[in-house]
């Protein structure tokens, strides 16, 4: 009988640690913004560096793809295309909505280019880069609802 319960108790341990090593092991989810039922897996821009680099460190991006810019705080940010390879939309986001769109942003043709600076006309405390033609073809406008998830 005493080995019974022996077994019966190693048993539930071993269930209790599956369960509880499941919660802890599982890959978290990745960020992703979705805007008008469309949905963009995210690369994070967190550090004042990846955040200077941007994407310009890529050749491309993936059509559903972006990179998010977050701020501490609602505030007037300056984004360029320095280095730069392919176009992109820059969208500023402000509590969830977006405030301003600059689409199809060209790279530079050459080092020697007048770098334009892109802002928002208020107050943004995220932006998100995705590929050039997108927020067109999904009909983005001022106002609408941005959703990041998992961030």
């Amino acid at each position: 009988m005493r080995k019974f319960f022996v077994l019966l108790g190693v048993l539930f341990l071993l269930i209790v640690g599956i369960f509880i090593g499941q919660k802890y092991l599982q890959t978290p989810k990745a960020p992703t913004a979705t805007i008008n039922n469309h949905t963009f897996d995210l690369e994070i821009a967190k550090t004042p560096k990846e955040k200077e680099t941007g994407l310009s460190a890529k050749k491309t991006l993936k059509k559903d793809s972006g990179m998010l810019f977050p701020f501490e705080k609602p505030g007037y940010y300056t984004f360029w295309m320095k280095n730069m390879k392919f176009p992109i939309d820059i969208i500023f986001i402000r509590d969830g909505r977006i405030v301003a769109i600059h689409k199809n942003v060209k790279p530079p043709k050459g080092l020697n280019e007048n770098l334009s600076i892109y802002n928002s006309s208020e107050p943004a405390d995220m932006v998100l880069e995705i590929n050039a033609g997108l927020s067109e073809k999904y009909t983005f406008k001022e106002k609408d609802l941005v959703k990041i998830s998992n961030l």
